[in-house]
């Protein structure tokens, strides 16, 4: 097919068919690079309200540099995926202090960026500066390996380089920005993952993948990731009107939130409070105990799936310098329960602290 051809069937096809979505209607490259990062593994209609609230919270990126990195965490909590929060506060940073508050305005310069990668380069680089560089996401992915019938592993080196050289040869030269973003809003809503509507599609006399019977077939992913199996127990103490929390280290999942003291054991939950060796010191101090074992939480990661339980310890305040002592020892934190709704937590403990399942 002629490269212009293509690029103009999905270009009409997106000025009838696309949303009318805030970083649509604007050239700032600050919103569009927040709205990448947030919308990066997200569906639209769950990344909006957290897009509304930085840019409302701050509104430039020299806003967004200066604020405490509790306060973005707990901005972006429940969005999953903690690690782009991290990076996308180093990125603000970094761009006040390195680039005096404007993004790069190249492609190269901007995979420089902490946290920007090929795909966000190229979505800046397109919708703000109209470079010629094409996306290439799980959308696009799909709509290039139906049309053209390519069953090259888009999850392998070899797919994703051969997808990004097809992207950038059918790509618009005079309108790389719109031809971006209508390659991927075609594919989130006509050529969608499951019951694509391949009988109204614009592009179906071409389509391979429709000729051949291959819909359901294509892209092609193999699937190399090993899914672990942990186990917490958690420990929801509570004295008066305070809780123990601790904030979570470098080196394992949720990097900086705040979660409760936690046990974690290899191949099951524990189902007696004598098995939880975290509470050498207070056992003896503990009012009230409220263990269900059968309230398991269970929280699906990409790389790791994970059983929860949740055993709440009430201390007289009577003992409230033990607890202490044993906080310190421990390397815990004690707050109240308004400054535990302000810290940025796991969804899965903010499931618990909710009453949901």
């Amino acid at each position: 097919m002629n490269n212009k051809y293509f690029a103009s069937i999905l270009l009409d096809w997106y000025w009838l068919h696309k949303r009318d979505l805030p970083w649509r209607n604007t050239k700032d490259p600050y919103i569009i690079w927040l709205s990448e990062i947030i919308l990066q593994q997200t569906r639209v209609a769950q990344g909006l309200p957290y897009f509304e609230k930085f840019i409302n919270k701050y509104p430039k990126v020299e806003n967004l540099a200066e604020a405490p990195a509790d306060e973005v965490m707990r901005l972006w909590q429940g969005l999953g995926y903690y690690s782009r929060a991290r990076n996308l506060h180093q990125c603000a940073k970094e761009v006040v202090s390195v680039h005096g508050g404007q993004f790069p305005n190249s492609y190269q310069e901007l995979l420089r960026l902490k946290g920007v990668g090929s795909y966000t380069a190229a979505a800046i680089a397109s919708f703000a500066f109209d470079q010629s560089v094409a996306v290439v996401d799980g959308n696009v992915f799909r709509v290039l390996a139906r049309y053209f019938g390519v069953s090259t592993d888009i999850a392998s080196h070899a797919g994703k380089k051969e997808f990004e050289a097809m992207a950038n040869r059918f790509i618009s030269k005079e309108q790389p920005g719109q031809y971006n973003q209508a390659i991927m809003e075609f594919g989130s809503l006509q050529c969608t993952p499951k019951n694509p509507d391949c009988l109204h599609c614009p592009l179906q006399q071409g389509c391979s993948a429709f000729k051949d019977g291959l819909v359901e077939q294509l892209p092609v992913k193999i699937n190399r990731i090993k899914v672990k199996t942990r186990y917490f127990n958690y420990l929801y103490i509570r004295c008066g009107t305070e809780v123990i929390v601790k904030q979570r280290g470098a080196g394992d999942i949720w990097q900086g939130l705040y979660d409760f003291p936690l046990e974690e054991t290899a191949n099951s939950l524990i189902t007696d409070v004598d098995g939880l060796g975290l509470l050498s010191g207070i056992e003896t101090i503990t009012d009230k105990i409220r263990f269900y074992p059968e309230s398991t939480f269970k929280h699906i990661l990409t790389h790791q799936r994970i059983f929860a339980n949740f055993v709440e310890f009430v201390i007289n305040e009577k003992h409230n310098k033990v607890l202490r002592d044993w906080v310190i020892q421990r390397g815990f934190e004690i707050v109240d329960m308004e400054t535990l709704e302000n810290l940025p937590k796991p969804r899965l403990i903010l499931r618990f602290l909710n009453g949901e399942k």
